[in-house]
């Protein structure tokens, strides 16, 4: 007679959780020796006219979630705002006023890039996608309008390099990748989507999935209703993209990212509530859910 064990086993899952546990097998703490050039040096490229709130919100979650070094792409039009509201961040303002048309020289300088929150999609934004997409060889986050633009250039989804990390919610994964009737088929199609194209989706919602192209498709347990607002995303792409610059391979950032996100959600939405927490809140509650994270690989 078979043992339960291998009863059991016969009822094989492709997905698992990943929770606490796992976010403390993956999180590397600080070297207490290390200097800001062992953190990565981020290129965030985001904003627009009306937009350039996306921009700050990424750029800050960016350096609190532990980049060594973040120079931000912006159209002019947003350079007096990210100066005073992040002068931590350098910025690099584009030729555009209200939109940006092009990308920094020397992209070898930056160990990965975020591209999307708040840029629009106008035709010079979209001309610089595709050509930036054939000039960066290192990590790359897309979110936003820059999921938006390859939806409306679907053959630009070949252009992506391998374990590029795309943050879509379901409707952004519907207009790159078609109609889903259900979540169900929305998620198959995630999978697949995953292994043809050889990226990493991440594909938000109250259970973030992620899919990888080695067809491992991980769930996340934290995060609130609370989180359901206009900035959330551009947070994740920040904190997503900064720790990839801090050398965690694409699949373990963008997990490690999503676990971080949600933790920091909850602590925000138990101080202001669901209500009323706002994406800067849960920026300012990573540093808590690094503290415990540390606390925990001590024990």
């Amino acid at each position: 007679m078979k043992s339960l064990e291998n009863y059991l086993s016969g009822f094989g899952s492709p997905y698992t959780v990943f929770d606490r546990p796992e976010a403390t097998l993956l999180y590397k703490p600080r070297d207490p020796l290390a200097n800001k050039g062992n953190f990565g040096h981020v290129l965030l490229l985001a904003g627009s006219y009306g937009k350039i709130g996306a921009a700050v919100l990424a750029a800050k979650a960016c350096l609190c979630a532990g980049a060594g070094l973040l120079s931000v792409r912006l159209p002019a039009c947003g350079y007096e705002i990210i100066q005073t509201t992040l002068p931590e961040a350098m910025v690099d303002v584009d030729d555009e006023e209200f939109h940006l048309s092009s990308f920094p020289n020397r992209l070898e300088t930056y160990q990965c890039a975020g591209m999307g929150p708040g840029i629009g999609t106008h035709e010079d934004t979209y001309l610089m996608l595709k050509d930036f997409l054939k000039s960066f060889s290192s990590p790359l986050v897309l979110d936003a309008d820059a999921l938006n633009i390859v939806s409306q250039h679907p053959k630009m989804l070949t252009a992506l390099r391998a374990n590029t990390i795309l943050t879509p919610h379901p409707k952004e994964f519907d207009r790159l990748f078609g109609e889903s009737k259900d979540d169900k088929s929305r998620l198959d199609k995630a999978g697949k989507m995953a292994l043809k194209y050889k990226i990493i989706i991440v594909l938000k919602g109250h259970y973030t999935g992620v899919f990888t192209p080695e067809e491992e498709i991980t769930f996340n347990t934290n995060g609130n209703a609370g989180m359901a607002k206009g900035g959330s995303g551009d947070v994740l792409t920040g904190i997503i993209t900064a720790l990839l610059a801090q050398s965690y391979p694409p699949k373990n950032a963008a997990r490690l990212g999503v676990f971080l996100h949600g933790a920091a959600g909850d602590l925000a939405a138990a101080i202001h509530s669901e209500e009323s927490m706002l994406p800067s809140d849960l920026i300012q509650q990573l540093g808590s859910v690094f503290l415990e994270l540390r606390s925990s690989v001590h024990k």
